[in-house]
């Protein structure tokens, strides 16, 4: 599986870092939402918007066997869900983890990072199996996901506009040439009819 196969989503970062209130130390435990289930903006083409929803069964049936919380989706590893210090599960409001970062000193300053505030969006890398589109509200549905790479803390969330990852921006490419193409016949026929309507007023005119 190459990488440019895989998507990359940012969502507003829904961390909470948590302390033991009885004890001297904090809890190194981060707690949030890598994904939700609600419609985002990917883009924009001039005055219309290309946007995608995940579908609250996606993850149904998805390997999720070893993901990893990692920074800017890159180098060193933070937690695993097959170390048992990140836990991934799905319920009503979309993808949560929670990874404990008290094991390394490493773990321990990124929850610092987070909890001082140096890190304002979540993101998750995933793969698509299946998925849906309506031309009529430039909406793609992601209905099927094959597989969780890793949720991590961002230090700038993608720009949209120009920072889509490959699959992405071939994926709404091929969507906007069908959907300029269509454009075009439907003008060309509306062109057609129009000159066939005027010619007959004229004929009727005795023009």
């Amino acid at each position: 599986m190459s990488k440019a196969d895989r998507l990359i989503r940012d969502m507003e970062l829904r961390i909470a870092a948590r302390e033991d209130q009885e004890a001297q130390e904090p809890e190194y435990r981060i707690i949030g939402y890598a994904s939700t289930f609600e419609p985002y903006v990917l883009f924009r083409d001039g005055d219309t918007e290309y946007k995608e929803v995940i579908d609250p069964q996606a993850f149904d049936g998805a390997d999720m066997s070893d993901v990893v919380l990692r920074v800017d989706h890159e180098g060193k590893v933070y937690a695993r869900t097959s170390a048992g210090d990140l836990v991934v599960s799905v319920d009503e409001h979309g993808l949560k983890q929670e990874a404990d970062l008290s094991r390394t000193a490493a773990g321990r300053s990124l929850f610092e990072d987070i909890a001082a505030g140096h890190y304002k969006a979540m993101s998750f890398a995933f793969t698509v199996e299946e998925d849906d589109y309506d031309k009529n509200e430039h909406l793609r549905t992601i209905t099927k996901i094959r597989k969780l790479f890793d949720v991590s803390p961002v230090s700038f969330p993608a720009n949209p506009g120009t920072e889509l990852d490959v699959a992405t921006r071939d994926y709404f490419h091929g969507v906007m040439e069908v959907e300029r193409a269509e454009r075009l016949a439907q003008e060309e026929r509306a062109a057609k009819i129009q000159a066939l309507t005027e010619r007959i007023e004229r004929l009727r005119n005795g023009n």
